[in-house]
C-alpha cells in the first residue's frame, strides 16, 4: 500500500491531518502527475465526516511551498542573518554527532538540550525515535508544558484522568457551555455535533470568554468576562446551586469527595461578590447557574485560553467540579471535557526507551523558560536541538529567547520544513518531511479513533522525518543498535501494544492497515464513575493532594500576579490593560504564517481595543500602534471593537518578524509558570498602547 501511494502518479489516497487540534480529520489527498493537487476530508471518517478546515484544505501550498528546506545547511553568517552554505548529509551528520560527543566530554551530557512540541502530531514522529536518541545520550529532559499542562492537571486533580464526555453524546446535550474555546477555529466538529443538539433537541449554546470570536458569534448566549476571573464565576455558580438546591445530593454523596466543605467554601462567593471580580452583571450569573442546574444534560467543553493564566489550574479544576455537584455524568451527552487524550494512552516507554538512559535523575528544563534556561552560567546549556517547534516565535518572553539563541558559544541545530525564525540562529539547519512523506499514527484528544498515516509521496529534496534522522544520529554515536534500528511500523506495534490501557484493545497495526481508522474499545467508558483514577477513587472536590503541596484543596479564586487583580481596573498603574494573543483562524501557533494564502486571508497583526480604551489614548480605527511592557514591543494595527470588556487589549495569531515591523507577540508575555503542571501564562500579561 505504502509503495504503492508513493509511486502511482495519479489518484485520490486516504490521509490524516497532522495539525495540533482536537479534530484529527481523516483526509483524502489527491494526486496529478505525482503531485498533491487537492486536500479534501474523508466522507468515510465516522466523526469528521469530510469535512475540513481551510488551513489544511491548503496543505498542499505549505508542502510544496517555494522557501521550503530541501538540504542540509551550514551557518556561514552571523546568527540571525540566514546565511547558509550547503551540505551533505554525511557532512551535517558528522558535525552534529563530534558537537555532541565533545560538549559531552568537557561540559557532560545535560549541556545538551532538546526543545520541541507538535508542530506534528504523529505519534511515532515526536515521541519515539527522538526520545530514545537523547535518552541515550543523557541529555537534559525538556519539560512540555508550553500548551496544556496547567488545564491537564486541573482537570485531573477532580477527575484523575484526561478524559471525560465523549463528542458524538452531545449530540444528547439540551445545554453546551463552551468555556474559553474559540471551536469556530480550533474544534469545528463539535460545533458541527452542537448544531445536530440545537435542531434535535432545542440545545442553548452558551460561550464565556473575554473575546468575542466567531465561536461567541455563534452562541445563543456570549457572556464575556475579565481575563483570569474564570475560577471566581465557577464558584458564583456553585454557590447558586447550593443555594437553590440545584445540586444532586445522591449524586454527591455516591460519586464525590468534599461536597460538605464545598457547600460552606462557597457561600461567600455571592453573585455581587463574583460580579465585581469578573466584570459580569449578578443577574446574568444568577440565569447562567440557574440553567445550568435545570438543564437534563449540560455539557461544558472547556477550551485552552483560560488555562494560560497564573490561576489557569484552579480555573480548570473549578470548571471540572461543576457536573459532579448536578449529576449531569449520569445523562448522555452530561458532563464535561477538557482532552480527552487519556482514553487513546500507548505504551510510552516501548516507544521512548527511558531505560537507555545513563543519568535517570538527569535535570529537567521548563520550556516556558528556554530564555531563562539559555542564561544560566552554573551548568549553561551549550547546544540545543530544536525541532517541531519555533521557540523564538511560540515561547514567553521572547527577546530573550532571541538574547540566548544568539550566542555565539551555543551549538544549535534546527530541524524544520522552513527557514524560520528559530532556524535563522542555527549552526546546522536539517530538511524535514511533511507528514504526508511519512508513516506514523496519529490519535485524537478528543474522538475516540486512532488512524494510520502512510506516505502518499516520497520525501521531498533531501529532506527527511524524525524516525529516520534520529536512527541515523543514534547509530552514529554509536548508541545500541537494536533501538535505532527500528522501523516505523515496529514501533508503532510497539505503541499500541499496552495492555495497561484497555480502550486500545483490538487497535492493531493490522487493523489500522486495513480500516485506515480504528475505534477505541469504549467498554471501559460504561462504567467511567466507578474506576476514577483519583486517590479516593471519587470526583475530588477536595483534594488532598493539593493541600499536601500547599495549594488550596477546594475550588479557590486567587487573583493573577501581574497587574490586573480581576477587582479594579488598571486606570493609574504603568501597564493598565491586559494583553490577550488567542489563535488566529487561519493559522496554528506559527504554522502558516509564512503561506501566501494564510496571510493574505489574515492580512496583518491587528489590535483590538474597546472603544473607550482607544479614545483614552487617541487611538484612531485602522491606525498602527505600538503595545509594549518591561519586555519589549509588538506592533500592530488597531481594530476599535466592542467584543471585549474595557481594559483588555486583544491580538489574535502568531506572526513572524516581517517588513521590519515587531510583529512578536510573546515578545510581552512571561515566562512564569501557572499554579499547577508548570504551564505557561501566555494571557496574564499587562501592558499599555501609544500610537506609532
Amino acid at each position: 500500500m505504502t509503495q504503492d501511494m508513493i509511486h502511482q502518479e495519479n489518484g485520490v489516497f486516504p490521509a490524516v491531518c497532522p495539525l495540533d487540534c482536537p479534530d484529527t480529520c481523516g483526509l483524502l489527498l489527491h494526486k496529478e502527475n505525482g503531485k498533491i493537487v487537492k486536500v479534501t476530508g474523508n466522507p468515510d471518517h465516522p466523526v469528521t465526516q469530510g469535512a475540513i478546515c481551510n488551513k489544511v484544505r491548503n496543505m498542499a501550498e505549505r508542502v510544496y511551498h517555494p522557501e521550503r528546506l530541501m538540504y542540509p545547511l551550514r551557518r556561514v553568517g552571523a546568527k540571525g542573518e540566514g546565511v547558509f552554505e550547503q551540505i551533505s548529509w554525511d557532512e551535517a551528520i558528522f558535525e552534529i554527532t563530534e558537537r555532541f560527543k565533545a560538549l559531552t566530554e568537557e561540559y557532560g551530557s545535560e549541556s545538551i538540550l532538546p526543545y520541541s512540541f507538535y508542530g506534528n502530531m504523529g505519534i511515532i514522529g515526536v515521541d519515539g525515535m527522538d526520545r530514545r536518541f537523547f535518552n541515550a545520550l543523557g541529555s537534559s529532559k525538556l519539560k512540555q508544558s508550553i500548551c496544556n499542562s496547567a488545564g491537564n492537571e486541573g482537570w485531573k486533580s477532580v477527575m484523575g484522568i484526561n478524559a471525560g464526555t465523549l463528542p458524538e453524546e452531545t449530540i444528547q446535550s439540551d445545554l453546551i457551555i463552551v468555556w474559553g474555546g474559540n471551536i469556530v477555529s480550533t474544534n469545528m466538529h463539535q460545533v458541527v455535533l452542537a448544531e445536530k443538539a440545537r435542531k434535535n433537541n432545542g440545545a442553548k449554546v452558551i460561550v464565556i470568554d473575554v473575546h468575542k470570536n466567531q465561536t461567541g458569534q455563534w452562541a445563543d448566549w456570549f457572556i464575556p468576562l475579565h481575563p483570569g476571573t474564570d475560577t471566581a464565576l465557577a464558584i458564583g455558580i456553585m454557590h447558586i446551586l447550593f443555594r437553590d438546591g440545584l445540586v444532586n445530593e445522591a449524586f454527591m454523596e455516591q460519586y464525590t469527595l468534599g461536597h460538605a466543605e464545598l457547600r460552606e467554601h462557597v457561600k461567600e462567593y455571592t453573585p455581587e461578590y463574583v460580579s465585581s471580580i469578573t466584570g459580569i452583571p449578578a443577574e446574568h450569573i444568577e440565569e447562567l447557574a440557574v440553567m445550568y442546574g435545570r438543564a437534563e444534560a449540560a455539557y461544558i467543553h472547556i477550551g485552552n485560553g483560560l488555562q494560560h493564566h497564573d490561576n489557569g489550574g484552579m480555573a480548570i479544576r473549578s470548571i471540572a467540579c461543576l457536573p459532579g455537584l448536578t449529576g449531569h455524568w449520569l445523562k448522555p451527552g452530561g458532563g464535561a471535557a477538557k482532552s480527552n487524550g487519556g482514553y487513546s494512552s500507548m505504551n510510552g516507554d516501548a516507544l521512548e526507551r527511558p531505560d537507555l538512559r545513563p543519568n535517570p535523575e538527569a535535570r529537567t528544563i521548563n520550556m516556558n523558560r528556554i530564555g531563562e534556561a539559555l542564561a544560566m552560567t552554573d551548568k549553561p546549556i551549550k547546544g540545543m536541538f530544536v525541532y517541531c517547534s519555533n521557540p523564538l516565535v511560540v515561547a514567553p518572553d521572547t527577546e530573550r529567547v532571541r538574547t540566548g539563541f544568539a550566542r555565539e558559544d551555543l551549538f544549535t541545530v534546527v530541524h524544520d520544513l522552513f527557514m524560520t525564525d528559530t532556524a535563522k540562529y542555527a549552526d546546522i539547519v536539517l530538511p524535514a518531511t511533511s507528514s504526508f512523506e511519512n508513516t506514523d499514527v496519529f490519535a485524537s484528544y478528543w474522538h475516540p479513533y486512532i488512524q494510520l498515516q502512510e506516505p502518499v509521496i516520497p520525501a521531498q529534496g533531501e529532506s527527511k522525518g524524525n524516525v529516520e534522522l534520529f536512527s541515523l544520529l543514534g547509530r552514529a554515536m554509536g548508541f545500541p543498535e537494536a533501538a535505532f534500528s527500528e522501523t516505523e511500523e515496529e514501533m508503532i506495534a510497539r505503541a499500541l501494544d499496552y495492555p495497561d490501557n484497555p480502550y486500545l484493545d483490538g487497535v492493531t497495526l493490522s487493523a489500522l492497515k486495513e480500516h485506515r481508522h480504528v475505534k477505541l474499545n469504549l467498554t471501559p467508558y460504561a462504567s467511567y464513575l466507578d474506576h476514577l483514577p483519583t486517590p479516593s477513587g471519587r470526583i475530588e472536590l477536595y483534594s488532598e493532594a493539593l493541600a499536601a503541596a500547599g495549594l488550596p484543596p477546594l475550588p479557590t479564586y486567587v487573583p493573577l500576579k501581574e497587574g490586573y487583580d480581576g477587582i479594579r481596573r488598571g486606570r493609574g498603574h504603568q501597564y493598565p490593560l491586559m494583553f490577550i494573543s488567542p489563535p488566529t483562524h487561519n493559522f496554528l501557533n506559527s504554522t502558516f504564517a509564512n503561506v501566501p494564502k494564510h496571510q493574505k486571508l489574515e492580512k496583518e497583526p491587528f489590535l483590538q481595543i474597546h472603544p473607550e480604551d482607544a479614545a483614552e489614548r487617541s487611538i484612531e480605527d485602522g491606525m498602527w500602534v505600538s503595545v509594549y511592557n518591561d519586555r519589549g514591543t509588538f506592533e500592530a494595527r488597531a481594530k476599535i471593537v466592542e467584543k471585549m470588556l474595557p481594559g483588555t487589549v486583544v491580538s489574535q495569531g502568531l506572526w513572524w518578524d516581517a517588513d521590519g515591523r515587531k510583529q512578536r507577540a510573546n515578545a510581552l508575555t512571561s515566562d512564569r509558570l501557572a499554579d499547577l503542571g508548570e504551564g505557561a501564562t501566555f494571557f496574564s500579561t499587562v501592558v499599555e498602547v501609544r500610537p506609532n
